[in-house]
């Protein structure tokens, strides 16, 4: 049901203020279609295996390829855009071994929790106004919205592949309201980088094979959240002490001198996340995991996975005082703690200390990737 050309102005208005109301920074409209090359990019990426242990990139990939593969009567996407600006340099506590460091999305309450409540509300309003049938979707679901935020207006994807806008540089959270109500598009944006390449020089662990193009098997926001097992050994040294993703492409990004500070105070940074202390964290059982990070997307990846992160962190800090949180986590129930336990005992504490720490522990050792990480001692 297209909208006529009278309404379309009278329509649109009402959208942008419904928008702006519930917090969202930015709104714009696209067909729901999506240029053949984007779908081929994606298979091509999956069949480089570049999507690494996410199994469900290459089980959804045909139905990423276009929101009429996911919904063959839409017409319209409206895609909105939230700022989320970090007050201060994301990456100072870099300089600080003995902090984490973690991205400046999970410094606070879960953004999908914020934005899909709103996005409802805001679809609820375009279906009262077209009539039409909507569906909602933010970037937990098989849609590939940084191609329709462009093909929108609101940006264009970078050299490292996210957003970026020439209001708020790489710093957007991202929701798509599928309409089968066919509105009028917005001009989609132009590629605005350049001969900058600042975002892949900045990349700690060489993780763009090209420019527009991500390996995720070497991206730290990958290791750090959806990688379950081992993270290969040549990586960890490279990871610093980035515990939870990597801010690294985004924060380097000249956009950003544009981009003001995130007004939803639900995103704003806690002080307890900002540089927290990697002893501390160390120490989490999951009781106290789950307490801490209750609303977080941090809480998702479970305490053992994340405590994973701190020991490397605590590995890669060379503060030999750390050592101690290392050690306390030799007989942690969870191989993968238990693991890189032993890596950073091996990083911090002198050859004598480690033999004398392996013959305690690796006799009574069933796990074979500890094993191994004692043999590697």
């Amino acid at each position: 049901m297209p909208i006529s050309t009278s309404d379309t102005a009278r329509l649109r208005a009402k959208l942008d203020a419904k928008a702006k109301a519930l917090g969202f920074d930015a709104l714009g409209i696209a067909a729901a279609e999506t240029p053949g090359l984007t779908g081929r990019n994606l298979h091509s990426f999956v069949a480089l295996e570049r999507h690494g242990t996410m199994a469900w990139l290459a089980e959804t990939a045909d139905r990423r390829e276009s929101p009429k593969a996911l919904w063959p009567e839409a017409k319209s996407a409206v895609v909105v855009a939230m700022n989320y600006g970090p007050d201060s340099d994301p990456l100072v506590t870099l300089g600080r071994p003995d902090a984490a460091t973690i991205s400046v999305y999970a410094r606070n309450r879960d953004y999908h929790d914020i934005i899909k409540g709103r996005l409802k509300e805001l679809a609820a309003q375009v279906a009262k106004l077209t009539g039409g049938d909507v569906k909602v979707f933010v970037d937990t679901a098989p849609l590939m919205e940084k191609p329709l935020a462009r093909l929108a207006g609101l940006g264009w994807q970078g050299k490292h592949t996210n957003l970026v806008s020439r209001d708020f540089g790489s710093w957007l959270f991202l929701g798509v309201i599928l309409t089968a109500a066919e509105f009028a598009p917005d001009q989609p944006a132009d590629d605005s980088c350049g001969s900058c390449r600042a975002c892949l020089d900045a990349c700690p662990t060489a993780a763009f094979p090209a420019p527009y193009q991500i390996d995720a098997r070497r991206c730290i926001s990958y290791l750090t959240i959806e990688h379950a097992g081992p993270i290969d050994a040549a990586l960890r040294p490279l990871m610093g002490n980035r515990i939870y993703g990597c801010d690294d492409c985004l924060a380097v990004c000249p956009w950003n001198k544009f981009a003001q500070t995130g007004h939803e105070a639900k995103l704003a940074a806690r002080d307890d996340l900002r540089a927290p202390a990697l002893a501390q964290l160390a120490r989490l059982d999951d009781a106290a995991f789950r307490s801490r990070f209750t609303g977080s997307p941090i809480k998702r990846i479970g305490r053992d996975r994340f405590v994973r992160n701190v020991l490397i962190a605590i590995g890669n800090s060379g503060d030999a005082a750390l050592a101690a949180s290392a050690e306390a986590l030799l007989n942690d129930a969870a191989p993968g703690v238990r693991a890189m336990a032993v890596w950073a005992c091996r990083r911090l504490m002198p050859h004598g200390e480690v033999e004398r720490l392996r013959g305690r522990w690796l006799p009574h050792e069933t796990d074979a990737d500890v094993r191994a990480e004692w043999a590697a001692a």
